[in-house]
This record gives structure tokens, C-alpha cells and sequence, in this order.
């Protein structure tokens, strides 16, 4: 994401990051260990999980859910404004959210 604020922000796009753990528990982090701690401060993020000095250059939200009963408003709004890309989807097994919709 921060290649693609390098690349396209001179063009006006912005990139929104909002952290979750609903995709294969990709973002098993706290928003403490996520989120800018203060003006001037980098994000614990750079030092943990998986680290590695990372710093991004783009808004980072509070760490929610995409899907379910919780799911952020920004993410209803989105899904009700595209169409389904199709009928059924994957095993419900491996999902992490309930209720389960197509959208």
C-alpha cells in the first residue's frame, strides 16, 4: 500500500488502511501494537508482527470487522453498493464471521 500511495497520491488517490483479522487472521495485532502512539511517534507496528522497520505512509483506522454482525459501516456502505461477485462463496468452515452473505 505504501507503493501505491508513492505511485498514484501525486494523482489524488488516497489510501485508507482499516486493519482486520477476518481474512486468514492476517492482522492478529491489538490497535495498540497497530495504531501511531502520538505526534512525532512511529507505529508499534514497525517493531512487531512482523515488524521489520514498516512505517506506512497512508491513514490507518482502527482495527474492525469487514463482515458479520460487527462489521465497520464504511464496509456495509461499499458491499451494498457493489453486487455480489457471485452466488456462492467457499467453505463456511473456514470463514471467521457470522452472518455469512454473498455481498
Amino acid at each position: 500500500l505504501n507503493a501505491l500511495q508513492n505511485e498514484l497520491g501525486p494523482y489524488g488517490l488516497v489510501v485508507l488502511g482499516f486493519p482486520s483479522n477476518q481474512f486468514g487472521k492476517q492482522e492478529p495485532g491489538q490497535n495498540s501494537e497497530i495504531l501511531f502512539t502520538g505526534a512525532g511517534a512511529g507505529p508499534p507496528s514497525q517493531y512487531v508482527r512482523p515488524g521489520g522497520g514498516f512505517v506506512p505512509n497512508f491513514q490507518l483506522f482502527q482495527k474492525g470487522d469487514v463482515n458479520g454482525a460487527k462489521e465497520q459501516k464504511v464496509y456495509t456502505f461499499l458491499k451494498n453498493a457493489c453486487p455480489p461477485v457471485a452466488e456462492e462463496f467457499g467453505n463456511p468452515k473456514n470463514l471467521f464471521w457470522e452472518p455469512l452473505r454473498n455481498h
